[in-house]
C-alpha cells in the first residue's frame, strides 16, 4: 500500500509541476480516440488481403522504378560521398545490401540511408500529389529491414508490398490534411517530413508491432524530420530522402524497444505543436479501421507519376511543351534548332523560386531550373540522362538559347503539379511566333507510363550497373512479388 501511495504522490507531483496547457493535454482527448492512436491502430491492423488488385499492380511498378533509379544512382558523386561517409565513419556491420555495390552491406540504418540517397540522387524518382517522392523514403528501409530480419523469418512478398503500401497511404494521408501541403514546397522539402513518417510507419508494420508502439514510431519519427528547401538543387537534397529512410527505420526499431513519445503528435493541440509544427493548416482526421472494411487506399483513387527524365517533375510541363515547337522547327527527322533561328523565347510557368534558375552552374541546378531543361529540349527535341553531363551544360547554343529567355507567372498557373501547365513561345527572328503547351505530360498520374515504358525506363537504368540476366530477373521477381513465400529472391538481385 505504501509503495502505491509513493507513486501516486510522486505522479501527482509531477502534474502539479506541468504548465496549464500541458495539463489539458493529459486529460483530453482520451488515449484510444485520438488521432494519433487511430494512425497507430491503422498500421498495426493493416493485412494483405486489404490490398486490392490496383494497389498491388501499381505499388509493384513504384517498387520497379525505384530500385531502376537507385541503382542509376549508385554511379553518382553524393551516392559515393554518402557510402564513403558510412564505411569510414561507422564500424563494419555486414548485413543490408547496397544498390550497385556487390559485396557491400552496411548496418540495416546505415543501407537505408545510402541506398534511399541513391535514388534521389538524380531527381529521378517518383512523385505523387500533394507533392513528395513517396518510395524513395519507404522502400529502402523496407529492403534493410527484411535483409535484417533471419533467414527461416524473411517476411513474404505478399508481406514485404502491405509493409511498403502502409507508408506510402500513411504519407498520402498526412498531407491531405493541408491545404498548404497540395502546392509546390517553399518552406521544407516534404520527402523530409512524411517520409520519415512513412518509413516508420512502413518499418512497423514489416516488425507487427501493436498499435501502441506503431503510435510511438510515428511519433519518435516526427522528432527526427525535417529539413530545409534551400538544400534543393544541391548535392545535399538526396540527403533529404536517405535521412527519411534511415530515421524512419530508426524510430521503428526504436519503439519495438519501447521507446516512447507523445501519444498526441499528429492531433492538433493548441499551444502544443505536434505534426502542426510543419503545415500551419493541419486539420487532421482519424484514419478509420481497416477491419471496418471501408478503407480505399489513397493509390487505389489517383495513381503515381514516374518521370521520364531525372529532373524536377516540374520541368516534365516545360520540357514537353518546347519539345513540339522544336518539332515543327526541325520536323520528325533528328536535328537541331539553331539559336540564330531565335529572337525571344517566353516561358509560362508557375511561381516557384528555386525551380527558376536562369544560368544553373551545376547539374543539380540544372535538374531544378525550367530556363535549362525548356532550352534543351527544344534545342534537342527531349531532355535525357546526357542533358546534364558538362559537356551539354556547356554547349554553346545551349547558353545562347538560355540568353534569350523571358519568363512570365500568370495568374491561372498555379504551384501544383495536379493544376500547372508550361508553356513556351518561340519569336523567330522573321518575327513568325511559335506556342507550345503541356497540360499533363506523359508520366502523369493522369497519364502514366505504359507497362511497356516504365520496363524500358528501368532497364535503361538498371543494366547500367547490373548484368542483363539481373535485370530481367528483377523485372520478373517483382512482377510476381506477392506471390513469393519470402522475399530472398529480391534482396539477392540488387548488387
Amino acid at each position: 500500500v505504501l509503495c502505491v501511495l509513493q507513486k501516486t504522490i510522486r505522479h501527482l507531483k509531477a502534474v502539479r509541476g506541468l504548465h496549464k496547457p500541458a495539463v489539458e493535454v493529459l486529460k483530453h482527448p482520451a488515449p484510444e480516440d485520438t488521432v494519433t492512436a487511430s494512425f497507430g491502430r491503422f498500421i498495426s491492423e493493416m493485412k494483405p488481403q486489404h490490398l486490392s488488385p490496383v494497389v498491388l499492380q501499381r505499388s509493384k511498378r513504384m517498387v520497379l522504378d525505384s530500385i531502376g533509379v537507385g541503382l542509376i544512382g549508385s554511379t553518382t558523386d553524393v551516392f559515393e560521398l554518402a557510402l564513403q561517409h558510412c564505411q569510414y565513419m561507422y564500424a563494419a556491420d555486414d548485413i543490408s545490401s547496397v544498390y550497385g555495390r556487390r559485396g557491400t552491406r552496411l548496418s540495416p540504418t546505415l543501407a537505408a540511408f545510402v541506398n534511399g540517397v541513391a535514388t534521389h540522387s538524380m531527381d529521378f524518382d517518383d512523385t505523387w500529389h500533394p507533392a513528395t517522392h513517396p518510395s524513395g523514403a519507404v522502400l529502402p528501409a523496407v529492403l534493410a529491414l527484411s535483409d535484417m530480419m533471419p533467414a527461416h523469418n524473411k517476411p513474404s512478398g505478399l508481406d514485404f508490398l502491405l509493409a511498403f503500401n502502409v507508408g506510402i497511404e500513411i504519407q498520402g494521408r498526412l498531407m491531405r490534411f493541408s491545404n498548404e501541403a497540395h502546392n509546390i514546397p517553399k518552406r521544407f522539402h516534404p520527402p523530409s517530413v512524411v517520409g520519415t513518417m512513412g518509413s516508420a510507419a512502413a518499418c512497423a508494420r514489416l516488425l507487427s508491432l501493436d498499435a501502441s508502439r506503431c503510435s510511438h514510431a510515428l511519433a519518435i519519427a516526427a522528432s527526427l524530420a525535417g529539413a530545409p528547401m534551400a538544400n534543393a538543387a544541391t548535392q545535399s537534397k538526396p540527403l533529404h530522402i536517405g535521412n527519411a529512410s534511415r530515421l524512419g527505420l530508426e524510430a521503428a526499431l526504436l519503439a519495438s524497444r519501447g521507446l516512447q513519445a507523445s501519444p498526441l503528435v499528429l492531433d492538433a493541440v493548441a499551444g502544443v505543436a505536434g505534426f502542426n509544427a510543419f503545415y500551419e493548416d493541419y486539420v487532421p482526421q482519424p484514419l478509420e479501421s481497416p477491419s471496418d472494411g471501408g478503407h480505399v487506399f489513397l493509390l487505389e483513387e489517383q495513381d503515381m507519376g514516374f518521370k521520364r527524365f531525372p529532373a524536377h517533375l516540374g520541368m516534365h510541363w516545360v520540357a514537353d511543351a518546347a519539345a513540339s515547337v522544336h518539332k515543327v522547327l526541325v520536323g520528325v527527322d533528328p536535328g537541331t534548332v539553331s539559336p540564330a533561328q531565335v529572337q525571344d523565347i517566353l516561358l509560362r510557368v508557375p511561381q516557384s523560386k528555386y525551380i527558376n534558375r536562369p544560368f544553373p552552374e551545376s547539374e543539380h541546378e540544372a535538374r531544378h531550373s525550367f530556363q535549362f531543361n525548356a532550352c534543351s529540349a527544344l534545342l534537342d527535341g527531349e531532355v535525357t540522362m546526357q542533358s546534364f553531363t558538362p559537356a551539354a551544360m556547356s554547349r554553346p547554343d545551349l547558353l545562347s538559347l538560355l540568353r534569350r529567355v523571358r519568363v512570365e507567372h500568370p495568374h491561372d498557373n498555379p504551384a501544383n503539379f495536379s493544376h500547372m501547365y508550361g508553356e513556351v513561345q518561340v519569336t523567330l527572328v522573321g518575327g513568325d511566333i511559335l506556342k507550345g503547351r503541356c497540360d499533363t505530360f506523359y508520366g502523369h498520374w493522369r497519364n502514366p507510363l505504359t507497362n511497356e515504358s516504365l520496363r524500358k525506363k528501368f532497364r535503361n537504368n538498371a543494366e547500367v550497373v547490373l548484368p542483363s540476366e539481373k535485370v530481367e530477373m528483377l523485372v520478373d521477381v517483382v512482377e510476381e512479388l506477392d506471390g513469393l513465400g519470402d522475399c530472398r529472391v529480391l534482396l539477392s538481385q540488387l548488387q
